[in-house]
């Protein structure tokens, strides 16, 4: 679950940390306050687009931290580990904005991309915001609402991973049945084995004849150089080396005669005019057996030349020239023995489609029976969410196709009737705005605890509600905060009383600047609140009494 967030600098907040706690968590505060602002934060954190918009007025840059308690999250320290991003078993997210608009993320303190900051917040926190009752419009998404309710990872997995067989051996055989390509196909690769097997070279070969083509592209230099040395060392020259050896050499005998603790450096000497013979004697022999031979030197050329251009008509280096005649030699062999293949494929397709048939009937039946059963939840509490007799069924309907589908045989369509005595239409042409977002909220309330994320949170989602069915909101929420760790951002003094903790965001102007102020709110900061959302402006001794009512109500609940 999450534990705490960090910003600074983040719109109109200058600076403020935020402990969490298990349960449900709301927050309330004046309208422009900035109650959004934790949503906004945690959206940043998992890897929303960022804009310099969101750095306060004046600062230069904007800084956005999250802790979170994996002790109950499994899928989440075995991402971190996959990703080489654990941390003995912490996971903090980290994001810095700067004012020009760049931003940069971190995991547990190591540099994270926004794919990676998306990947690992899927599976720490769910984030219904304002708008995303929009989302239930499209169909892909009612038919991924109904899985997810009725919990078929498994059964959407086993049909997924039998489709992709079945398209995998499919390909295979329109490969190796290609008719006039197959033969055409046959023919180019026996004329580029015959090309690689002439010209490429395993790896040791290939540095030898490179080895040896620099070479003879500089026998000339080498020969003269070769010859040159020889003349420093042991030539006519004054300045030659032997002649300034013997010099040395006679004079330090000289010496030696006077103190014979220099003999061991005459010795050397001695050494050293040994290996200057040794060095003289065989560059000397380098320098005339250097191979000159041009015909040997045009034929490495051409070598080379042609292992260039093979490399340029492959696409590899030329070290890799080598190996690729393996799996040519792979393909024309499956080529040439395709009849055998074929038959083995088909009879493999055919035990894939099968299987898929199997598997795709059990996932059917399963979303029969889980459409059935979502369908009598969601219309109970649209009853309970106001929307007496209202009734939701959930139409599925079989694809038309004999080809596996890795989404399985059929499609989801929500029909809803919002007044009794009407039939059910499809959602997306009947609800209207007030009408789906409260369709939605039921729909979430039917579906939500059904996966294994730690942390919800709703930004305003009881929008257009109010009364009893506010109440009942506040209810299911809370309910689901025995369950999971819930943020609800709110208006409304039904929902807000149903908390186990309560932060108010509050707006405070001074020296010509704004600034929010995020705190936690005690039993009296909480009564006071919830009579300013029943009272407006004017706190009466009634209004915080019906406060204090309400949060008893709840609490005893």
């Amino acid at each position: 679950m999450l534990t705490s967030l960090y910003v600074r600098h983040f719109a109109v907040v200058e600076a403020a940390e935020i402990a969490f706690g298990p349960g449900l968590t709301v927050v309330s505060g004046e309208t422009g306050a900035g109650k959004s602002l934790m949503v906004d934060a945690l959206m940043l954190l998992a890897g929303a687009r960022a804009d310099s918009g969101m750095v306060r007025a004046g600062s230069d840059r904007a800084e956005l931290a999250a802790e979170f308690d994996l002790a109950d999250l499994p899928e989440a320290r075995d991402w971190l580990q996959r990703e080489e991003l654990d941390e003995d078993g912490n996971c903090q997210l980290r994001r810095v904005i700067r004012a020009e608009g760049s931003s940069k993320a971190w995991i547990n303190g190591r540099p994270a991309n926004a794919r990676q900051l998306g990947e690992l917040a899927s599976v720490l926190v769910e984030i219904h915001g304002q708008h995303e009752h929009q989302a239930l419009l499209a169909r892909s998404h009612q038919l991924a609402l109904l899985d997810a309710f009725a919990g078929h990872d498994r059964l959407l997995a086993d049909v997924r991973d039998s489709a992709l067989q079945w398209r995998e051996a499919g390909a295979r055989i329109h490969k190796l049945s290609g008719g006039d390509d197959r033969d055409q196909r046959i023919e180019l690769l026996r004329h580029e084995l015959g090309e690689l097997e002439k010209w490429a070279l395993p790896a040791e070969a290939l540095t030898e004849l490179e080895t040896s083509h620099k070479r003879f592209a500089n026998a000339g230099r080498l020969a003269e150089g070769a010859a040159g040395v020889v003349d420093l060392l042991d030539g006519e020259s004054e300045f030659a080396l032997r002649r300034g050896l013997s010099r040395a050499h006679a004079e330090l005998g000289k010496l030696v005669t006077l103190d014979t603790r220099l003999l061991p450096v005459l010795e050397l000497l001695d050494n050293a005019s040994i290996q200057l013979d040794e060095a003289s004697d065989r560059l000397g022999r380098y320098a005339q057996d250097v191979d000159l031979d041009p015909d040997r030197y045009a034929e490495i050329d051409t070598h080379l030349a042609r292992l260039h251009e093979l490399s340029r008509k492959h696409r590899l280096p030329v070290a890799e020239l080598h190996d690729r005649l393996d799996v040519l030699q792979v393909e024309l062999a499956e080529l040439e023995n395709a009849g055998e293949a074929l038959e083995k494929l088909a009879l493999e397709r055919t035990r894939l489609h099968d299987q898929y048939a199997t598997l795709a009937s059990n996932l059917s039946k399963a979303r029969a029976n889980a459409a059935m059963r979502l369908g009598k939840e969601v219309s109970a509490l649209m009853t309970e969410l106001g929307m007496t007799g209202g009734v939701l069924a959930v139409e599925l309907e079989a694809t038309p196709s004999d080809e596996p589908d890795p989404q399985g045989n059929e499609r989801c369509e929500l029909l809803v009737s919002a007044n009794p005595g009407q039939p059910p239409r499809p959602l997306r042409k009947v609800a209207s705005g007030g009408e789906l977002a409260r369709i939605s909220l039921a729909i979430e309330v039917a579906t939500l605890g059904k996966d294994t994320i730690g942390t919800m949170v709703f930004d305003e989602v009881d929008s257009g509600i109010g009364g009893a069915v506010a109440e009942v909101v506040g209810q299911k929420l809370r309910a689901l905060g025995v369950q999971r760790q819930v943020l609800c951002v709110t208006h409304l003094p039904q929902v807000a009383a149903q908390g186990h903790a309560h932060l108010l965001v509050s707006k405070q102007s001074d020296d010509g600047s704004t600034h929010t102020r995020i705190h936690r709110l005690d039993a009296a900061g909480r009564r006071d609140e919830l009579a300013r959302m029943l009272g407006g402006v004017e706190i009466t001794r009634e209004t915080r009494a019906h406060a204090k009512q309400m949060l008893e109500r709840a609490q005893s609940a």
